[in-house]
Parts: structure tokens; C-alpha cells; sequence
């Protein structure tokens, strides 16, 4: 006889699914505790750097590459073209004022002052033989008075002689008159000879200023074509380092092309190129410093180029006191820019924290060093080692500092040795 077997009210899948369940129901109320309320992780000591917020003197500053430059650079340019047949230097040359660096040769520059030369000392002698004949014309009136005073003292003495001669009535009325006139005659043409002698000495006058004119423009052209041809020979300007020279032999050079540049040697300038979000920031007066050994030495800024290339501007320093040594054109310098003056703050030390956090919050150690809880912060200006604390801490506290990469959104850190 067959006997009836009840059937199990929990069977294995439904035992299953009874546990899935609340597996399920468990990790959704652990998901609820654990975001709910603080989340805190556990992490050693030695591998979190602690610093004290400390209070002292700060003064922002961004950190800078500075290209050491010559404070003076001569661009040689050619100042009258032509073919280049001689070079007497190479880059790297240390000239002195007036030495030569290259010749160029250009024919119709040395054909214009054959011919200008031609013409000066056409004009000067066309300007001697006038002279000449003016000096000889002169000489002729000069002469022709003299014959005139002559006859006049002639022709006066007869008159007068004459004069009494008719009051006695020794000679008749016609010999006087005849003498008379003939007296009257010579003083006229004294008269009109001293006008003669006076337009010739205003001609001679008007003659050799206009002369003498002509000579100082034809003389001064000539110099002018003397000059071009002697730029034709490109010199040094001052004292300096050739810094380059871009010019081959046979090569043809146009007037007004820069073929290189002198340096002056022993003054130097040095240029920075900040980003432009501090364009604003940076005014002539504003200082820097940078250190070579042991030594730091002072910057000043002294020009600001407000064109921004590639989102950056250019700035001119200058050097303050002391100058190292051994400074080289094209050296790079580690140059800290100051952008605030010097004043008393509240300050933490710079670290890896600032990536994640933004300097909107910082995780501070309590007093007793066991954890640390996440706390809000306003953050300033910085420099190189200092972040500027406006709020949320105070001297004497301690903070984490390194990088807040694996803790996520965690609030709480419990600390162990």
C-alpha cells in the first residue's frame, strides 16, 4: 500500500531565493549606514606627510625661467646695397668701434661719385676763373677812376685859373666857358665811375656768396657720395660681440637688409615670459630674485611688453646691486617674482592635497593625533612653499599635505603608527 508524502513548504530553490533576498536586503541597508554617516579610512602615519600651519611673513610669488639677454644690441644693417666681396670677421668676434666686418662693392654708387667729384672741381675752377675776372674787372675800374680823378684835378685847376683870369678880363667868355664845362665834365664822370665802383663791389659781394653757396652744396654732396661709398664697408658701432653675421661672399645684399648684431658686453638685462593671467599683476618697480650657489641676487622690472604671443607676454629685469660674474647671453635663470610686498600671514606648507581639493578643504589632525576630519578652508595668494590661509585654520594646527588621490569622498582618516 502506497503511503502519501507531504511535500516540503521550503524546497531548496525557494530556501534560495529566501536568502537572495535578504543578501540583498543586508547590502542595501549596509549601502544606507555606510553613506548615511561619516566614512572613515584607516592609514598609517609614515605615509601621509603632516606640516603645522605656522604664521610668519609671506610674500606671493610665481616662479619664473629668466633668459639672460644684453641690456644693449646694435642691429647691423647695410646701409647701401651691394654685392659682398670680403668678410674680415666670423660670429663670436669681439669688435671695437669703427673695425670693419664686411665690404661690399656697388658700381653705380662709385660711378655717381666719379662723376660728382668731376663736377666739384669743375665748379671750383669755373669759380677761380671768375674770380680771376672779377678781380680783373676791378682792377680796370679801379684804373679808369684814376685817370678821371686825373683829369678832373687837370681840368679844376685850368677852371680856376680861368675863373680869375675872366674876372680881369684877360680871357674871353668863351675859353671860360669851354674850361668850365670841360671841369664839369671830369666831376660828372668821377661821379658816375663811383657808382660803377660801387654796383661792382655789391656784384662781387652777391657774386662770391652765391659762388660760395654753390661750393658748400656741391661739397656736401660730394661728402654725402663719399659717405655712401664708404658705408660701403659695414663697422662696428660701438665696443661688443658679434653675435651673428647672416651675410656670404658674392651674396647680394639690398639696402636696408639686417645682416646681424652686436652686443654690448658686460651689461645684461634679463627677459621673462610670465603666463598672461598675470598680466594685470605685473608693473615697472615690482622685484625678483634668484640664486646661483650660495649666492641670491636682486631683479628689478624695468619695461612690460603688453603683447601676448602664445598666452604669454615678455618683461625686462634688470639687475639690482650685485652681478654674477659669469653671466653668459642665453643663460636660463630660476627667477622668483615677487607680486605683493611682504606682510604677516597665516600659512601652509604647499602639497599634493591642492590637485584634489582645489584649496576648498583640507583634512585637519586632531589634537591628539588619532584621526583627521575633513574640514572647509579658504586659500589666498602662494609662492613656491606656502599656500596663504584666509579661514578655516589657525596657527598651531596640523594638516595633511600630501596627495588626496585614493581617499575619494571619505571625511574621516584614522591615523596609525
Amino acid at each position: 500500500m502506497d503511503r502519501v508524502i507531504k511535500k516540503s513548504r521550503f524546497s531548496k530553490k525557494r530556501i534560495l531565493t529566501i536568502l537572495g533576498i535578504v543578501a540583498l536586503v543586508a547590502l542595501i541597508a549596509g549601502s544606507i549606514w555606510f553613506t548615511s554617516g561619516p566614512q572613515a579610512l584607516k592609514t598609517q602615519t609614515d605615509r601621509i606627510e603632516i606640516k603645522d600651519v605656522i604664521e610668519g611673513p609671506f610674500q606671493e610669488t610665481i616662479p619664473e625661467n629668466g633668459t639672460v639677454l644684453p641690456k644693449l644690441s646694435y642691429f647691423l644693417d647695410v646701409l647701401e646695397g651691394g654685392r659682398v666681396e670680403e668678410k674680415y670677421v666670423e660670429d663670436g668676434t669681439i669688435m671695437k668701434k669703427g673695425d670693419p666686418i664686411l665690404r661690399l662693392s656697388n658700381t653705380n654708387l662709385e660711378l655717381q661719385l666719379v662723376t660728382q667729384q668731376t663736377n666739384v672741381y669743375g665748379l671750383m675752377t669755373q669759380m677761380q676763373i671768375s674770380k680771376t675776372n672779377a678781380r680783373q674787372q676791378t682792377i680796370n675800374i679801379l684804373t679808369q677812376m684814376a685817370d678821371i680823378q686825373s683829369s678832373l684835378k687837370e681840368a679844376q685847376r685850368i677852371y680856376e685859373l680861368d675863373k680869375k683870369l675872366y674876372a680881369q678880363k684877360a680871357i674871353g667868355l668863351q675859353d671860360f666857358k669851354k674850361d668850365e664845362n670841360n671841369y664839369n665834365y671830369y666831376k660828372n664822370k668821377e661821379e658816375l665811375q663811383k657808382k660803377i665802383m660801387e654796383q661792382d663791389s655789391l656784384s662781387n659781394v652777391a657774386k662770391t656768396k652765391s659762388d660760395d653757396q654753390s661750393a658748400v652744396g656741391n661739397q656736401n654732396a660730394l661728402n654725402i657720395m663719399q659717405k655712401k661709398v664708404g658705408d660701403l664697408i659695414v663697422r662696428s658701432p660701438v665696443d661688443g660681440q658679434l653675435t651673428s653675421l647672416n651675410a656670404e661672399i658674392g651674396e647680394n645684399v639690398p639696402a636696408g637688409t639686417r645682416i646681424g648684431q652686436l652686443d654690448v658686453m658686460g651689461a645684461y638685462k634679463v627677459q621673462v615670459e610670465p603666463d598672461e593671467f598675470h598680466l594685470n599683476r605685473i608693473f615697472p618697480g615690482l622685484k625678483g630674485r634668484f640664486t646661483i650657489g650660495d649666492s641670491t641676487f636682486q631683479l628689478v622690472v624695468k619695461k612690460v611688453y603688453t603683447q601676448v604671443v602664445n598666452a604669454r607676454f615678455k618683461i625686462d629685469m634688470e639687475f639690482v646691486g650685485k652681478i654674477p660674474h659669469d653671466l653668459r647671453r642665453g643663460q636660463t635663470l630660476q627667477i622668483l617674482l615677487a607680486l605683493s610686498d611682504e606682510r604677516k600671514a597665516i600659512m601652509i606648507p604647499k602639497g599634493g592635497f591642492f590637485q584634489q581639493t582645489g584649496g576648498n578643504w583640507i583634512f585637519k589632525v586632531s589634537p591628539d593625533g588619532k584621526k583627521a576630519t575633513r574640514v572647509d578652508i579658504q586659500i589666498g595668494n602662494q609662492n613656491q612653499d606656502y599656500f596663504e590661509v584666509l579661514s578655516g585654520l589657525k596657527p598651531g594646527d596640523k594638516v595633511i599635505t600630501s596627495s588626496y588621490e585614493t581617499y575619494g569622498n571619505i571625511q574621516e582618516l584614522i591615523l596609525s603608527k
